[in-house]
């Protein structure tokens, strides 16, 4: 081979180096090329996907919203007398007596209000189903049961006993026009009560030393560590006197000369409906459905008790709803069920 044949092949050789480099290079650039767009498409098909479990948990939501809405709608939207008929006017007076519960003076007297205002409220039946509970919140509920009645003379209020009206519940039912009760119904218990503990010979025998530093003689009254003092014993039991006077005085008020004369009614006892009407604490038996039938004559009830705001109980059952699912998570569901 000559020298300028050999240098000629070279030539060819180093061309064909250099060609199959540039297609590695090109290669390699393509493939970088391929990978971004894999990861960009990547990038897009998760930020689809997340839209779309985002746009399905909102629906989700919406509907769980919707379905409680549904539930509360005809308490919602046909209380309040948005009706234009006629009708008898309800008010549930239902538990303890006492501020910050279901049957506070607040919540009641709303509710009555509501009722008396309404243009087609032909009556109103308070029905009540209480042990009793604060003398001052039941006074609160009695006083003005008396102004709405004045006010309103042309619109009667009858009490409905259910199951139990006693104490606190009986001094609300006494400011109706009349009282109406279940025969086993469990009416009375006029009568105050406070309750109290002595742990004085325990903490004794625990060897333990009671320690109280007060300003005022009896600033330390009925302390449940300390032995009871003559001198504040009588004064508490003159202030139980006094309000048990009240008690009385609300309901010869209210029941005036039906009362029998027996002096038991006001010990504390307790009557079932049916032996009430013997003794005037009642006056005839019947439930919230008669009275609103035959005594009233509007047989269509209409509920106005006062209860929270819908978007607070629909607060309460998401939060109740939520609970449940975290105690079914952590394995605690027998004490929910």
């Amino acid at each position: 081979m000559s020298k300028h044949e050999s240098e000629h092949q070279g030539d060819d050789e180093k061309a064909d180096f250099f060609e199959e480099l540039d297609l590695g290079m090109g290669n390699r650039d393509q493939w970088q090329r391929d990978l971004v767009n894999r990861l960009a498409f990547a990038s897009i098909n998760e930020q689809r996907r997340a839209r779309r479990w985002n746009t399905f948990f909102k629906l989700l939501l919406a509907a769980y919203l919707g379905i409680l809405l549904l539930m509360y709608w005809p308490s919602e939207w046909t209380a309040g007398g948005l009706g234009k008929e006629k009708h008898t006017a309800l008010v549930e007076l239902q538990g303890i007596i006492s501020d910050q519960m279901p049957a506070s003076a607040d919540n009641v007297i709303n509710g009555l209000r509501d009722a008396f205002e309404d243009k087609n409220t032909a009556g109103v039946i308070l029905r009540i189903n209480s042990p009793g509970g604060s003398p001052v919140q039941s006074g609160y509920i009695n006083n003005e049961i008396r102004r709405l009645r004045k006010k309103y003379p042309d619109t009667p209020l009858y009490a409905v006993i259910s199951d139990t009206c006693a104490s606190g519940g009986y001094y609300v039912a006494v400011a109706a026009d009349k009282i109406y009760a279940d025969k086993a119904s469990v009416v009375g218990s006029i009568g105050v009560r406070m309750d109290n503990f002595g742990f004085v010979e325990a903490i004794d025998k625990l060897g333990i030393e009671r320690r109280l530093m007060t300003a005022g003689d009896h600033k330390g009254l009925l302390d449940p560590f300390l032995p009871e003092n003559e001198v504040d014993v009588e004064h508490i039991q003159m202030l139980l006197d006094n309000i048990h006077n009240q008690f009385i005085d609300a309901v010869k008020a209210g029941r005036g000369k039906l009362l029998s004369d027996d002096q038991k009614i006001f010990s504390g006892l307790v009557w079932t409906g049916e032996d009430s009407v013997e003794l005037g604490l009642v006056d005839n038996l019947g439930s919230a459905g008669y009275v609103a039938r035959e005594v009233v004559g509007e047989e269509k009830i209409v509920d106005f008790t006062s209860k929270p705001d819908l978007f607070e109980r629909l607060g309460e059952r998401i939060g109740v709803a939520l609970a449940r699912i975290l105690a079914n998570s952590l394995g605690a569901t027998g004490g929910m069920r």
